[in-house]
Protein backbone atom coordinates (compact mmCIF):
# COMPACT_ATOMS: atom_id res chain seq x y z
CA UNK A 1 0.00 0.00 0.00
CA UNK A 2 3.12 2.65 0.78
CA UNK A 3 3.99 1.76 -2.45
CA UNK A 4 1.09 2.37 -4.39
CA UNK A 5 1.11 5.62 -2.58
CA UNK A 6 4.67 6.52 -3.31
CA UNK A 7 3.94 6.03 -7.19
CA UNK A 8 1.05 7.57 -7.41
CA UNK A 9 2.26 11.43 -5.42
CA UNK A 10 6.01 11.22 -5.97
CA UNK A 11 6.27 8.76 -8.98
CA UNK A 12 8.76 7.07 -7.13
CA UNK A 13 9.04 3.00 -7.61
CA UNK A 14 10.96 2.36 -4.33
CA UNK A 15 12.02 3.48 -0.89
CA UNK A 16 15.67 4.71 -0.61
CA UNK A 17 16.74 2.98 2.74
CA UNK A 18 15.26 3.80 6.08
CA UNK A 19 12.03 5.77 5.12
CA UNK A 20 9.72 2.86 4.49
CA UNK A 21 10.39 1.77 8.42
CA UNK A 22 10.15 5.50 9.70
CA UNK A 23 6.73 5.81 7.73
CA UNK A 24 5.31 3.05 8.92
CA UNK A 25 5.80 3.48 12.78
CA UNK A 26 4.77 7.13 12.21
CA UNK A 27 1.74 6.31 10.53
CA UNK A 28 1.15 3.48 13.99
CA UNK A 29 1.39 7.22 15.89
CA UNK A 30 4.33 6.46 17.31
CA UNK A 31 6.94 8.72 18.24
CA UNK A 32 9.96 8.62 16.25
CA UNK A 33 13.60 9.74 15.83
CA UNK A 34 14.93 9.87 12.52
CA UNK A 35 18.52 10.43 11.64
CA UNK A 36 18.75 9.64 8.11
CA UNK A 37 21.75 10.97 5.74
CA UNK A 38 21.79 14.05 3.42
CA UNK A 39 20.34 13.28 0.46
CA UNK A 40 18.20 10.16 1.25
CA UNK A 41 15.30 11.97 1.24
CA UNK A 42 13.93 12.55 5.09
CA UNK A 43 11.01 15.26 3.57
CA UNK A 44 9.42 12.04 1.80
CA UNK A 45 9.07 10.81 5.70
CA UNK A 46 6.46 13.25 6.91
CA UNK A 47 4.77 14.15 3.17
CA UNK A 48 3.62 10.48 2.53
CA UNK A 49 2.97 9.75 6.38
CA UNK A 50 0.47 12.73 5.80
CA UNK A 51 -1.59 11.22 2.69
CA UNK A 52 -1.68 8.17 5.13
CA UNK A 53 -3.10 10.08 8.12
CA UNK A 54 -5.52 12.71 7.03
CA UNK A 55 -5.10 15.62 8.88
CA UNK A 56 -2.83 18.95 9.27
CA UNK A 57 0.91 17.88 9.09
CA UNK A 58 2.65 20.46 10.88
CA UNK A 59 6.58 21.03 9.79
CA UNK A 60 8.79 23.27 12.24
CA UNK A 61 12.06 24.54 10.10
CA UNK A 62 14.69 26.87 11.48
CA UNK A 63 15.62 28.19 7.83
CA UNK A 64 13.68 30.47 5.75
CA UNK A 65 15.04 29.59 2.53
CA UNK A 66 14.59 25.76 2.93
CA UNK A 67 11.04 26.40 4.07
CA UNK A 68 10.33 28.57 0.65
CA UNK A 69 12.34 25.95 -1.57
CA UNK A 70 10.29 23.00 0.94
CA UNK A 71 6.64 24.77 -0.46
CA UNK A 72 7.71 25.15 -3.91
CA UNK A 73 9.20 21.09 -4.23
CA UNK A 74 5.81 19.70 -2.64
CA UNK A 75 3.55 22.01 -5.63
CA UNK A 76 5.49 20.75 -8.62
CA UNK A 77 4.49 17.22 -7.42
CA UNK A 78 1.23 18.35 -7.60
CA UNK A 79 0.12 19.26 -4.07
CA UNK A 80 -1.43 22.89 -3.27
CA UNK A 81 -2.53 22.36 0.15
CA UNK A 82 0.68 23.50 1.72
CA UNK A 83 1.95 27.26 2.63
CA UNK A 84 4.43 28.58 4.96
CA UNK A 85 4.57 30.77 7.94
CA UNK A 86 7.12 32.88 9.33
CA UNK A 87 7.78 36.55 10.99
CA UNK A 88 9.45 37.57 7.98
CA UNK A 89 6.16 37.15 5.83
CA UNK A 90 3.77 40.82 5.37
CA UNK A 91 0.84 40.30 8.16
CA UNK A 92 -1.62 39.91 4.93
CA UNK A 93 -0.09 36.88 3.76
CA UNK A 94 0.10 35.35 7.24
CA UNK A 95 -3.46 35.92 7.83
CA UNK A 96 -4.44 34.54 4.76
CA UNK A 97 -2.82 31.44 5.63
CA UNK A 98 -4.33 31.16 8.93
CA UNK A 99 -7.33 31.49 7.08
CA UNK A 100 -6.94 28.78 5.01
CA UNK A 101 -5.50 26.39 7.81
CA UNK A 102 -8.06 23.96 7.63
CA UNK A 103 -7.67 23.54 3.99
CA UNK A 104 -3.86 22.54 3.99
CA UNK A 105 -2.54 19.55 4.42
CA UNK A 106 1.06 20.53 5.13
CA UNK A 107 2.50 23.90 7.17
CA UNK A 108 6.25 24.59 7.16
CA UNK A 109 6.37 27.01 10.14
CA UNK A 110 9.69 28.71 12.19
CA UNK A 111 10.04 27.91 15.88
CA UNK A 112 9.41 31.57 16.79
CA UNK A 113 5.73 31.92 14.87
CA UNK A 114 4.54 28.89 17.14
CA UNK A 115 4.90 31.26 19.67
CA UNK A 116 2.02 33.29 18.19
CA UNK A 117 -1.02 32.95 20.63
CA UNK A 118 -3.49 33.45 17.37
CA UNK A 119 -1.36 30.90 15.23
CA UNK A 120 -1.65 28.30 18.59
CA UNK A 121 -5.78 29.22 19.15
CA UNK A 122 -6.21 28.28 15.08
CA UNK A 123 -3.97 25.38 15.15
CA UNK A 124 -6.02 23.85 17.97
CA UNK A 125 -9.20 24.24 16.29
CA UNK A 126 -7.69 22.00 13.17
CA UNK A 127 -6.81 17.99 13.34
CA UNK A 128 -3.04 17.92 13.71
CA UNK A 129 -2.11 14.13 13.00
CA UNK A 130 2.09 14.99 12.82
CA UNK A 131 4.48 17.46 14.70
CA UNK A 132 7.51 17.15 12.41
CA UNK A 133 10.72 18.65 13.83
CA UNK A 134 13.10 18.64 11.02
CA UNK A 135 17.12 19.97 11.77
CA UNK A 136 16.03 18.48 15.12
CA UNK A 137 20.25 18.66 16.23
CA UNK A 138 18.61 22.79 17.27
CA UNK A 139 16.73 21.42 19.90
CA UNK A 140 20.03 20.17 21.87
CA UNK A 141 22.62 22.64 23.83
CA UNK A 142 25.30 19.64 22.84
CA UNK A 143 24.16 20.27 18.81
CA UNK A 144 26.14 23.21 16.71
CA UNK A 145 23.58 25.01 15.60
CA UNK A 146 21.43 25.21 19.50
CA UNK A 147 18.77 27.17 18.54
CA UNK A 148 16.27 28.10 22.12
CA UNK A 149 13.10 28.52 20.45
CA UNK A 150 13.16 24.64 19.68
CA UNK A 151 13.32 24.18 23.71
CA UNK A 152 9.49 25.23 23.71
CA UNK A 153 8.28 23.02 20.78
CA UNK A 154 7.45 20.13 23.51
CA UNK A 155 5.03 22.87 25.28
CA UNK A 156 3.72 23.61 22.02
CA UNK A 157 2.68 19.57 20.54
CA UNK A 158 1.36 19.38 24.09
CA UNK A 159 -1.07 22.51 23.40
CA UNK A 160 -2.06 21.01 19.96
CA UNK A 161 -2.84 17.89 22.01
CA UNK A 162 0.24 15.96 21.50
CA UNK A 163 0.08 14.37 17.87
CA UNK A 164 2.50 12.00 17.53
CA UNK A 165 6.02 13.66 16.76
CA UNK A 166 8.72 12.83 14.29
CA UNK A 167 12.40 14.48 14.81
CA UNK A 168 14.41 14.49 11.72
CA UNK A 169 18.05 15.29 11.07
CA UNK A 170 21.07 14.19 8.98
CA UNK A 171 24.04 14.45 11.77
CA UNK A 172 24.25 13.89 15.34
CA UNK A 173 26.39 11.73 17.89
CA UNK A 174 24.98 9.69 20.71
CA UNK A 175 24.80 12.85 23.07
CA UNK A 176 22.67 14.69 20.65
CA UNK A 177 20.50 12.21 20.00
CA UNK A 178 19.79 11.54 23.63
CA UNK A 179 18.71 15.71 24.27
CA UNK A 180 16.82 15.95 21.26
CA UNK A 181 14.24 13.08 22.60
CA UNK A 182 14.31 14.37 25.76
CA UNK A 183 13.98 18.03 25.02
CA UNK A 184 11.24 17.13 23.16
CA UNK A 185 9.58 14.77 25.80
CA UNK A 186 9.48 11.84 23.26
CA UNK A 187 7.62 9.20 24.76
CA UNK A 188 8.27 5.06 23.75
CA UNK A 189 10.57 6.54 21.05
CA UNK A 190 11.26 4.56 17.80
CA UNK A 191 14.74 5.48 16.55
CA UNK A 192 15.95 4.65 13.14
CA UNK A 193 19.80 5.76 13.07
CA UNK A 194 21.33 5.23 9.63
CA UNK A 195 25.04 6.21 9.43
CA UNK A 196 26.43 9.35 8.15
CA UNK A 197 28.61 7.85 5.44
CA UNK A 198 27.87 8.63 1.71
CA UNK A 199 29.96 5.29 0.58
CA UNK A 200 29.58 7.32 -3.21
CA UNK A 201 31.33 10.28 -2.06
CA UNK A 202 34.87 9.59 -2.49
CA UNK A 203 36.98 12.27 0.48
CA UNK A 204 40.02 14.14 -0.91
CA UNK A 205 41.50 16.73 1.14
CA UNK A 206 44.97 18.90 -0.87
CA UNK A 207 47.13 21.18 1.05
CA UNK A 208 48.42 23.98 -0.95
CA UNK A 209 51.32 26.67 0.08
CA UNK A 210 48.95 29.81 -0.84
CA UNK A 211 45.95 31.57 -1.93
CA UNK A 212 47.55 32.24 -5.62
CA UNK A 213 48.42 28.15 -6.19
CA UNK A 214 44.83 27.03 -4.56
CA UNK A 215 43.34 29.25 -7.44
CA UNK A 216 45.21 27.61 -9.67
CA UNK A 217 44.51 24.14 -8.61
CA UNK A 218 41.09 25.05 -8.63
CA UNK A 219 40.67 25.78 -11.95
CA UNK A 220 43.01 22.49 -12.63
CA UNK A 221 40.52 20.69 -11.01
CA UNK A 222 37.35 21.93 -12.54
CA UNK A 223 38.64 21.58 -15.97
CA UNK A 224 39.30 18.17 -15.24
CA UNK A 225 36.63 16.94 -13.82
CA UNK A 226 33.13 15.86 -15.00
CA UNK A 227 30.21 18.23 -13.65
CA UNK A 228 28.10 19.30 -12.19
CA UNK A 229 29.56 20.97 -9.64
CA UNK A 230 29.64 23.32 -6.44
CA UNK A 231 32.17 24.94 -5.11
CA UNK A 232 32.23 26.33 -1.26
CA UNK A 233 33.46 29.70 -0.43
CA UNK A 234 33.36 31.46 2.56
CA UNK A 235 32.72 34.92 1.97
CA UNK A 236 29.96 36.48 -0.76
CA UNK A 237 32.83 38.34 -2.43
CA UNK A 238 35.03 34.92 -2.93
CA UNK A 239 31.85 33.39 -4.60
CA UNK A 240 32.35 35.98 -7.44
CA UNK A 241 35.85 35.89 -7.54
CA UNK A 242 35.59 32.36 -8.10
CA UNK A 243 32.78 32.49 -10.25
CA UNK A 244 34.66 34.78 -12.50
CA UNK A 245 37.80 33.29 -12.21
CA UNK A 246 36.22 29.67 -13.92
CA UNK A 247 34.35 32.16 -16.12
CA UNK A 248 37.54 33.57 -17.79
CA UNK A 249 40.02 30.55 -17.89
CA UNK A 250 37.78 27.38 -18.62
CA UNK A 251 34.46 26.85 -21.03
CA UNK A 252 32.12 26.32 -18.24
CA UNK A 253 28.76 27.85 -17.44
CA UNK A 254 29.32 28.96 -13.80
CA UNK A 255 27.40 31.17 -11.56
CA UNK A 256 27.82 32.94 -8.13
CA UNK A 257 25.18 32.68 -5.45
CA UNK A 258 24.83 34.05 -1.98
CA UNK A 259 22.49 35.22 0.21
CA UNK A 260 23.10 39.58 -1.15
CA UNK A 261 21.69 38.38 -4.01
CA UNK A 262 18.16 39.41 -4.64
CA UNK A 263 15.80 36.53 -4.27
CA UNK A 264 14.30 36.34 -7.75
CA UNK A 265 18.22 36.14 -8.77
CA UNK A 266 19.05 33.15 -6.10
CA UNK A 267 15.92 31.47 -7.95
CA UNK A 268 16.97 32.02 -11.35
CA UNK A 269 20.65 30.25 -11.03
CA UNK A 270 18.93 27.87 -8.79
CA UNK A 271 16.97 26.60 -11.36
CA UNK A 272 19.18 26.99 -14.35
CA UNK A 273 21.50 24.36 -12.34
CA UNK A 274 18.77 22.28 -11.54
CA UNK A 275 17.80 22.35 -15.41
CA UNK A 276 21.62 21.58 -16.17
CA UNK A 277 21.67 25.17 -17.79
CA UNK A 278 25.09 25.68 -15.76
CA UNK A 279 28.03 23.57 -14.95
CA UNK A 280 29.35 25.06 -11.68
CA UNK A 281 27.96 26.87 -8.61
CA UNK A 282 30.52 29.17 -6.80
CA UNK A 283 28.27 29.86 -3.59
CA UNK A 284 28.17 30.79 0.00
CA UNK A 285 26.45 28.11 2.15
CA UNK A 286 23.25 30.30 1.55
CA UNK A 287 22.66 27.40 -1.24
CA UNK A 288 22.14 23.68 -0.68
CA UNK A 289 19.80 23.61 1.34
CA UNK A 290 16.76 22.25 -0.19
CA UNK A 291 18.79 22.11 -3.43
CA UNK A 292 17.72 18.15 -4.83
CA UNK A 293 19.92 17.70 -7.77
CA UNK A 294 20.41 14.10 -8.47
CA UNK A 295 23.77 14.21 -10.65
CA UNK A 296 26.05 16.18 -9.13
CA UNK A 297 29.36 14.87 -9.20
CA UNK A 298 31.73 16.76 -7.27
CA UNK A 299 32.06 19.47 -4.32
CA UNK A 300 34.92 21.18 -3.54
CA UNK A 301 35.15 23.34 -0.57
CA UNK A 302 37.76 26.70 -0.97
CA UNK A 303 37.42 27.50 2.31
CA UNK A 304 36.54 24.42 4.49
CA UNK A 305 33.25 24.78 6.74
CA UNK A 306 33.26 25.33 11.02
CA UNK A 307 32.57 22.43 11.66
CA UNK A 308 32.01 18.52 10.27
CA UNK A 309 28.10 18.56 10.29
CA UNK A 310 28.52 21.62 7.74
CA UNK A 311 31.08 19.51 5.72
CA UNK A 312 28.68 16.40 5.71
CA UNK A 313 25.86 18.49 4.56
CA UNK A 314 27.88 20.41 2.00
CA UNK A 315 29.12 17.23 0.26
CA UNK A 316 25.98 15.41 0.63
CA UNK A 317 24.70 17.32 -1.87
CA UNK A 318 27.12 15.21 -4.58
CA UNK A 319 25.89 11.53 -5.75
CA UNK A 320 22.71 11.44 -4.75
CA UNK A 321 21.78 9.31 -7.74
CA UNK A 322 23.85 6.83 -6.43
CA UNK A 323 27.08 7.11 -8.87
CA UNK A 324 30.43 8.23 -8.03
CA UNK A 325 31.09 11.20 -6.87
CA UNK A 326 33.87 13.42 -4.82
CA UNK A 327 34.64 15.60 -2.73
CA UNK A 328 37.90 17.95 -2.61
CA UNK A 329 39.33 20.39 0.13
CA UNK A 330 41.75 22.70 -0.64
CA UNK A 331 43.34 24.45 2.08
CA UNK A 332 46.60 26.61 3.06
CA UNK A 333 47.94 26.58 6.83
CA UNK A 334 46.56 30.76 6.61
CA UNK A 335 42.93 29.32 6.45
CA UNK A 336 42.77 28.46 9.88
CA UNK A 337 42.35 32.21 10.76
CA UNK A 338 39.17 32.70 8.74
CA UNK A 339 37.09 30.61 10.56
CA UNK A 340 37.99 31.50 13.91
CA UNK A 341 37.05 35.35 13.02
CA UNK A 342 34.16 33.95 11.74
CA UNK A 343 33.24 32.39 14.97
CA UNK A 344 34.41 35.02 16.63
CA UNK A 345 31.85 37.66 14.39
CA UNK A 346 28.66 35.36 16.03
CA UNK A 347 28.76 36.76 18.90
CA UNK A 348 28.55 40.27 20.59
CA UNK A 349 31.19 41.85 22.60
CA UNK A 350 31.05 42.57 26.47
CA UNK A 351 30.03 46.48 25.09
CA UNK A 352 27.45 45.23 22.65
CA UNK A 353 26.07 43.28 25.33
CA UNK A 354 25.77 46.00 28.05
CA UNK A 355 24.93 48.18 25.28
CA UNK A 356 21.87 45.85 24.09
CA UNK A 357 20.71 44.96 27.45
CA UNK A 358 20.57 48.54 28.39
CA UNK A 359 18.65 49.79 25.94
CA UNK A 360 16.03 46.50 25.82
CA UNK A 361 15.56 47.76 29.56
CA UNK A 362 14.29 50.89 28.81
CA UNK A 363 11.94 49.95 26.01
CA UNK A 364 11.19 46.40 27.39
CA UNK A 365 10.16 45.58 23.57
CA UNK A 366 11.61 42.39 22.40
CA UNK A 367 10.62 42.76 18.86
CA UNK A 368 13.80 45.34 18.69
CA UNK A 369 16.21 43.28 20.41
CA UNK A 370 17.86 42.30 16.75
CA UNK A 371 17.85 45.87 15.56
CA UNK A 372 19.34 47.55 18.46
CA UNK A 373 22.09 45.33 18.19
CA UNK A 374 23.02 46.08 14.84
CA UNK A 375 23.08 49.86 14.96
CA UNK A 376 25.54 48.66 18.02
CA UNK A 377 28.21 46.85 15.64
CA UNK A 378 27.29 43.35 15.91
CA UNK A 379 26.94 40.97 12.99
CA UNK A 380 23.34 39.17 11.81
CA UNK A 381 23.93 36.72 13.54
CA UNK A 382 25.07 38.16 16.88
CA UNK A 383 21.83 39.75 16.91
CA UNK A 384 19.85 36.60 16.45
CA UNK A 385 21.37 35.35 19.08
CA UNK A 386 20.68 38.15 21.25
CA UNK A 387 17.03 38.52 19.98
CA UNK A 388 16.24 35.19 20.55
CA UNK A 389 17.80 34.60 24.10
CA UNK A 390 16.78 37.90 25.40
CA UNK A 391 13.39 37.05 24.68
CA UNK A 392 14.23 33.91 26.38
CA UNK A 393 15.73 34.72 29.59
CA UNK A 394 14.99 38.55 29.96
CA UNK A 395 11.71 37.91 31.87
CA UNK A 396 12.93 36.00 34.85
CA UNK A 397 16.09 38.44 35.25
CA UNK A 398 17.32 41.79 36.30
CA UNK A 399 20.24 43.36 33.97
CA UNK A 400 23.01 42.11 35.93
CA UNK A 401 21.66 38.53 36.39
CA UNK A 402 20.96 38.64 31.92
CA UNK A 403 24.52 40.05 30.95
CA UNK A 404 25.96 36.54 33.88
CA UNK A 405 24.13 34.49 32.02
CA UNK A 406 24.13 35.47 28.57
CA UNK A 407 28.21 35.70 29.00
CA UNK A 408 28.30 32.94 30.40
CA UNK A 409 26.14 31.24 27.10
CA UNK A 410 28.40 32.47 24.91
CA UNK A 411 31.55 31.28 26.11
CA UNK A 412 29.98 27.56 26.25
CA UNK A 413 28.85 28.52 22.75
CA UNK A 414 32.31 29.51 22.02
CA UNK A 415 34.28 26.60 23.33
CA UNK A 416 31.83 24.09 21.90
CA UNK A 417 32.18 25.52 18.65
CA UNK A 418 36.38 26.06 18.85
CA UNK A 419 36.02 22.23 19.63
CA UNK A 420 34.08 21.58 16.66
CA UNK A 421 36.60 24.02 14.47
CA UNK A 422 40.19 21.70 15.70
CA UNK A 423 38.19 18.55 15.39
CA UNK A 424 37.68 19.29 11.65
CA UNK A 425 40.85 21.01 11.24
CA UNK A 426 42.93 17.79 12.75
CA UNK A 427 41.05 15.56 10.48
CA UNK A 428 42.06 17.66 7.30
CA UNK A 429 45.76 17.00 8.74
CA UNK A 430 44.76 13.42 9.28
CA UNK A 431 47.02 10.84 7.66
CA UNK A 432 45.27 7.33 7.51
CA UNK A 433 42.18 7.04 6.66
CA UNK A 434 39.34 10.06 6.18
CA UNK A 435 36.39 7.59 6.31
CA UNK A 436 36.71 6.17 9.33
CA UNK A 437 38.22 8.81 11.59
CA UNK A 438 34.85 10.98 10.49
CA UNK A 439 33.08 7.81 11.42
CA UNK A 440 34.52 7.79 14.82
CA UNK A 441 33.00 11.36 15.53
CA UNK A 442 29.11 9.83 15.00
CA UNK A 443 29.75 6.77 17.22
CA UNK A 444 30.25 4.75 14.45
CA UNK A 445 33.15 2.63 12.97
CA UNK A 446 34.17 1.68 9.42
CA UNK A 447 33.36 -1.89 8.78
CA UNK A 448 34.41 -2.11 4.56
CA UNK A 449 36.07 0.68 3.02
CA UNK A 450 34.19 1.31 -0.58
CA UNK A 451 36.11 1.35 -3.85
CA UNK A 452 37.21 4.99 -4.11
CA UNK A 453 37.24 6.09 -0.30
CA UNK A 454 39.87 9.03 0.05
CA UNK A 455 43.31 9.92 -0.76
CA UNK A 456 44.76 8.25 1.75
CA UNK A 457 43.29 4.68 0.23
CA UNK A 458 44.25 5.25 -3.15
CA UNK A 459 41.92 7.48 -5.05
CA UNK A 460 42.66 8.40 -8.38
CA UNK A 461 41.22 11.69 -9.57
CA UNK A 462 41.33 9.73 -13.24
CA UNK A 463 38.14 7.92 -12.02
CA UNK A 464 36.22 11.34 -11.71
CA UNK A 465 37.35 13.16 -15.36
CA UNK A 466 35.88 14.15 -18.40
CA UNK A 467 36.77 13.10 -21.15
CA UNK A 468 38.03 16.52 -22.49
CA UNK A 469 40.22 18.59 -20.22
CA UNK A 470 42.09 22.04 -20.42
CA UNK A 471 45.85 21.79 -20.36
CA UNK A 472 47.14 23.25 -17.43
CA UNK A 473 49.24 25.74 -19.46
CA UNK A 474 46.18 27.41 -20.49
CA UNK A 475 45.04 28.00 -16.88
CA UNK A 476 47.88 29.68 -14.88
CA UNK A 477 46.84 33.18 -14.33
CA UNK A 478 48.74 36.42 -15.51
CA UNK A 479 50.92 38.49 -13.69
CA UNK A 480 48.61 41.13 -13.03
CA UNK A 481 45.93 39.29 -11.59
CA UNK A 482 48.54 37.29 -9.01
CA UNK A 483 49.92 40.46 -7.98
CA UNK A 484 46.33 41.98 -7.40
CA UNK A 485 45.49 38.44 -5.72
CA UNK A 486 49.02 38.96 -3.34
CA UNK A 487 47.71 42.26 -2.52
CA UNK A 488 44.17 41.54 -1.35
CA UNK A 489 45.33 38.57 0.31
CA UNK A 490 47.89 40.72 1.95
CA UNK A 491 45.09 43.51 3.32
CA UNK A 492 43.29 40.27 4.92
CA UNK A 493 39.51 41.24 3.94
CA UNK A 494 37.24 38.67 4.89
CA UNK A 495 34.50 39.94 3.63
CA UNK A 496 30.37 38.95 4.47
CA UNK A 497 30.26 35.34 4.85
CA UNK A 498 26.59 34.17 3.22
Amino acid sequence: MLEDQLRRYFGFTTFRPGQREVITDVVARHDVFAMLPTGSGKSLCYLLAGYQLQGLVVIVSPLLSLMEDQVQHIRLYGEKRVAALNSFLPYEERQSVLQQLKALRFLFVSPEMLQSRQLLERLQEVNVVLFTVDEAHCVSQWGYEFRPDYLKLADVRRQLGAPPCLALTATADQRVREDIIDKLKMSDCHQHIYSVDRKNIALKVEAVQGTLEKQDRLIELVSMLQGPGIIYFSTREWTEEGAALIHQYTDLRVAAYHGGMANEERRLIQNQFLNDEIDVVCCTNAFGMGVDKPNVRYVIHFHYPKHMNAYLQEIGRAGRDGRPSLAVVLYTESDHELPLYILQKEYPTEKQLEQVIAQYIKGQDKELVATIALDVGCSETAARFLQEHISWWAPEMDSQALKQRLLQRIQERIALKTKALWELQQWLKKDSCRRARLLTLYDERLETSPKCCCDHCGLQLADFSRQKTIPVSEVVMPWERRLRLLLDQKEGSYGKKD
